[in-house]
């Protein structure tokens, strides 16, 4: 095959993936650029106290790299890094990274049929194939509270933890109740004088299960690869037969789950008043479910406020709320997630005929099998629009983009060693029929409802979730189906100086 010059934008979960696979499919052209010092994505920066994975390891790892150490059931943030480190060496990924290098825009070149990369500081590289690495996970949530900037303390999100400033003794705000919310508050009430936690709204809890392994069942995980198998197979059917089903307006299974909610809460907060004000006021699965076993315990102590009131604003001294109420604070940490719906942001993309990937998007991101988006050809989105999961682990979508991926650009490469252009593009109609299939789905969830959640844009469009089994897309995407794709012919052959396999020896 005809060498396809690739760059991998992003070093997590996703970008790692193609790499083995883009090594799989034969394919050694490929540059990973990553804008860190070390690879690892989210696993990277998010180092709060207490961050951690909320799946099981043994589903959140890849099929191709069973995650082995089975002593723990859900793995803290420092194995997760530890394992990705493994894998990048152990599938000989290393050396195609580019640390320090962050791409800012690409621009394809109609003329030629090849994309120009810029990076922040000014440089420039060009390829063939583009594969979007950058993840839903990688833009930090900050909200804009008026006077935020006289704020006197530290502040800072739990992305961007500031593992200098110490929490000892001091009066510390929690803006947030999701997911990292629930691991850092437990994490630190005992460390603090005063806790604030500032709720927008109330999320369904689910306690999460023993984290340790029976010592034999440890073992037995870790020596026998068949018993390992047979434990990810029957974790992944579980999520797929349950978690899906209640996803999708089970009545049985979602006022089973909802019952455990509730059960829950009434086990960790005994006071009533602050029990109804953790009570959601929708159906349970509409945002994202917390797992944790500690978080009420905890926001039931006696030195911690979950205050409901809307934040006013920031003064210098603390946050006031709107009803009148100050509260001093010497630490601000913004539990508040991600802008996971601004796909690809902060980097600009122009495809075809200058046309700016963001204006595209401007009603909501779409996307062929959400890899592909026509007028914007040999660009690869992996973790792109509808393909997260709610009820399963995303790592088994980013394999599934990942080998479709390496198929791809396989398929190029045999189609430049014939003699013709390496360009592939996903027809207007293929998406067209792909989004209403997606929405169809959608349309049936618990996502539909009416809360807010990371799965939506400002708008109410949901533009991030999958709404049918993992098997289905696993399927879907298994190899390239030509009818959804035109190949056009470069106007020009014309090669550009190009800088691309910087791979060392």
């Amino acid at each position: 095959m005809a060498p396809v010059r690739v760059a991998v934008i992003g070093a997590g979960f996703a970008g790692l993936a193609a790499a083995v696979q883009l090594k799989r499919q034969g394919i050694e052209s490929f540059t990973v650029y990553e804008k860190a010092g070390d690879l690892g994505g989210t696993w990277r920066d998010n180092t709060y106290p207490g961050a951690g994975c909320d799946i099981p390891s043994h589903l959140y790892s890849y099929a191709f790299a069973p995650y082995r150490d089975s002593r723990i059931r859900y793995p803290g943030q420092p194995e997760v890094l530890q394992y990705l480190r493994a894998v990048a060496r152990d599938h000989g990924v290393e050396r195609h990274v580019r640390y320090g290098t962050e791409i800012t825009a690409a621009r394809f070149d109609d003329r030629r049929g090849h994309w120009t990369l810029h990076t922040a500081d000014g440089g420039t590289h060009t390829a063939d194939v583009v594969v979007s690495a950058v993840g839903q996970l990688h833009l930090p949530n900050v909200p804009h509270l008026p006077g935020a900037e006289d704020f006197a303390g530290a502040a800072f999100h739990t992305a961007r933890w500031d593992h200098g400033h110490a929490l000892d003794g001091r009066s510390v705000a929690v803006v947030g109740t999701g997911s990292s919310a629930a691991q850092v508050v437990p994490a630190i009430a005992g460390r603090v004088r005063r806790l604030y936690v500032f709720q927008r709204s109330a999320n369904w809890v689910l306690p999460k299960p023993g984290a340790r392994f029976h010592p034999a069942l440890s073992l037995l995980l870790r020596t026998v690869p068949a018993a390992h198998r047979a434990y990810r197979s029957m974790l992944f059917r579980r999520s797929e037969a349950v978690l899906l089903r209640a996803l999708r307006r089970n009545r049985l299974i979602g006022s089973l789950l909802r019952t455990m909610a509730l059960r829950h809460l009434r086990a960790g907060v005994p006071d009533p008043g602050l029990r109804a004000r953790l009570t959601p006021d929708f159906t349970v699965g509409c945002k994202r479910i917390v797992l944790s076993s500690d978080w009420y315990p905890t926001l039931a102590r006696d030195h911690v406020d979950v205050v409901t009131e809307p934040i006013e604003r920031v003064t210098e001294k603390g946050i006031e709320t709107a009803d009148g109420v100050h509260r001093e604070v010497d630490t601000i940490v913004y539990a508040t997630g991600f802008r996971t719906t601004e796909f690809l942001a902060p980097m600009t993309v122009t495809g075809r005929a200058g046309r700016a990937l963001g204006e595209v998007w401007r009603g909501g991101a779409r996307a062929y099998l959400g890899i592909h988006v026509p007028g914007f050809p040999n660009l690869f989105l992996m973790y792109g629009p509808n393909t997260n999961l709610g009820h399963n682990s995303v790592i088994l979508t980013l394999e599934a983009q990942a080998v479709h991926i390496a198929r791809c650009v396989a398929l190029l490469a045999s189609r430049a060693a014939a003699g013709n252009g390496p360009v592939m593009e996903a027809t207007p109609q293929a998406l067209d029929a792909w989004q209403r299939r997606v929405d169809e789905g959608s349309a049936g969830t618990v996502w539909a409802g009416s809360c807010t959640s990371w799965f939506k844009t400002g708008d109410g469009v949901l533009t991030n979730n999958w709404p049918y089994r993992t098997t289905l897309y696993q399927r879907l995407t298994a190899r390239p189906d030509p009818d959804a794709f035109r190949f056009p012919q470069p106007r020009s052959t014309a090669e550009s100086a190009d800088d691309l396999h910087h791979v060392p020896d």
